[in-house]
Parts: C-alpha cells; sequence; structure tokens
C-alpha cells in the first residue's frame, strides 16, 4: 500500500474531461486537495460537482504563461501550499502532413509541449517553498514509440515532452522535486469515442489485452509517480497500454 496522499494539493491540466478527470478523480478519491484546470469553465464546473472528493477548479490557457501562472498560483493559495503537478493538457487533432496548416502544428505544440514547460516553470517557487514537490507528464506511445497518420504533430510533441523530461529532471532536483511521465497507449475517453467505433474496434484488437484502457489506468500510474514510495525516481517514464506495443505483427495477436 503506498503513503497516503490525503490532505496533498494537487493539480490537473486538462482536467474536465478524459484522462485529466480520471487522474483527477484517483487522487480525488485518496483524500488529496485537488484543481482542475482547462479552458472551458461550463466543462470545469461540471466535473468539479461530479468529482467524488475535495474539488475545485480554475480556468486556464495552458499555452499562456500569465494564464498559467495565476493559476498555479490561485491553486496553491486556495489549498495550502503545493505537493504535485499532472501536466496532462493535450490535444490531438487528425491532420495528414500534406494537408495541415502550420498553424495547427503550432497550436498543439503549445497546448501539448509548452504547455509542460509553463507548467513546471510557474510550479518551481512552490516546490522550492515546500522543500520538495512530484511532476508528472501525461506524454503517450504515439510519438516516441509508435506512429499514427495524422498525428505527425501530436508524436512531435509527445516525444518532444520527454527530451524536456530529462533535463528538467535534473533541474528539479534542487528543489527535491521528481518529474516522470506516463505513456498512455489507447485510452477509452471522449476524444476516442469521436473517432468512431470502427477505430475503437480495430485498436482493441491490436492489444494484447483486447480492450483499451480506462482514465483510471492513467490515473493510477501518475499516483504512484506522485507517493513517497517514488521519491527516488526521475527523468523516467512508464508505459501503460495493455501490451499494445510489444507484438511485432497483427499475425502475433492472432497467435495469442
Amino acid at each position: 500500500m503506498l503513503t497516503s496522499i490525503e490532505g496533498k494539493s494537487v493539480i490537473v491540466t486538462g482536467g474536465s474531461k478524459g484522462i485529466g478527470r480520471g487522474i483527477a478523480s484517483v487522487f480525488a478519491a485518496q483524500g488529496a486537495k485537488v484543481t482542475i484546470a482547462a479552458r472551458n469553465e461550463a466543462d470545469l464546473q461540471k466535473a468539479a460537482a461530479e468529482i467524488s472528493g475535495d474539488v475545485r477548479y480554475g480556468v486556464c490557457d495552458v499555452s499562456d504563461w500569465d494564464s498559467v501562472k495565476a493559476m498555479v498560483d490561485g491553486a496553491a493559495e486556495a489549498q495550502g501550499g503545493l505537493d504535485i503537478m499532472c501536466a496532462n493538457a493535450g490535444a490531438f487533432p487528425q491532420t495528414k502532413i500534406v494537408d495541415m496548416d502550420p498553424a495547427e502544428w503550432d497550436g498543439v505544440m503549445a497546448t501539448n509541449l509548452r504547455s509542460s514547460f509553463l507548467c513546471v516553470k510557474a510550479c518551481i517557487p512552490h516546490f522550492e517553498k515546500a522543500g520538495k514537490g512530484r511532476v508528472v507528464l501525461t506524454s503517450s506511445i504515439t510519438g516516441p514509440v509508435t506512429g499514427f497518420p495524422g498525428w505527425s504533430h501530436y508524436g512531435a510533441s509527445k516525444a518532444g515532452q520527454l527530451g524536456f523530461l530529462k533535463t528538467a529532471a535534473m533541474e528539479l532536483s534542487r528543489y527535491n522535486t521528481t518529474i516522470n511521465a506516463v505513456m498512455p497507449g489507447n485510452i477509452y475517453t471522449e476524444g476516442l469515442q469521436d473517432l468512431g467505433q470502427e477505430y475503437l474496434d480495430t485498436m482493441a484488437a491490436s492489444i494484447p489485452l483486447k480492450r483499451l484502457g480506462a482514465v483510471e489506468d492513467i490515473g493510477n500510474a501518475a499516483l504512484f509517480f506522485a507517493s513517497d514510495e517514488a521519491g527516488y525516481i526521475t527523468g523516467q517514464q512508464i508505459v501503460v497500454d495493455g501490451g499494445q506495443i510489444i507484438p511485432e505483427s497483427l499475425e502475433a495477436i492472432e497467435e495469442i
């Protein structure tokens, strides 16, 4: 059993839906004080009301420094400090390179990669004051390990997070702060639902466990990285994908 995080102060960006909401739910269920952050206030209000536990929200554009800093400072003030940052916000429009407007590339990079840097930077004064901290990034298998047509920008941003992670781990060590990443495979979320049932069925068939993951699967991995027991782990990543990246081919799956 992990040491309790009851009363710990947590921020989850992109926390109104999908994986972010799952992470927030896991931490709140363990008694943490959780701020969920996203751009849409109506979605935030709905999620904060539905998640069981001590949950507040902060409207935030994670690609904008002033917005991130204000959200982080506000959460720390409301929750009596800051212990854990789960930088989860992400966007994944599906557009092939030949059809992609450069502005779409820039937007995905800002939401997925720039936001990781901004969230970490905004947390440093609070971690320094506390004498410790935890950062958990939501990366992906797409980019660092696999590829999929239409997600060149998404994949590049997720691989970029892991590059950022390594140097950030070194720099954050002076604040007794760790930073690690969870790399989800195909997790059942509203975003995946929008891709259609055929996509969902095809993806499930390519996974050795024969199912898509649940948002709580990612929340549980983030909970471990945020725990006291993970205090000597930093600059690392864990794949949570039901074995999706293991098979050499579809024929290998058919042999199971």
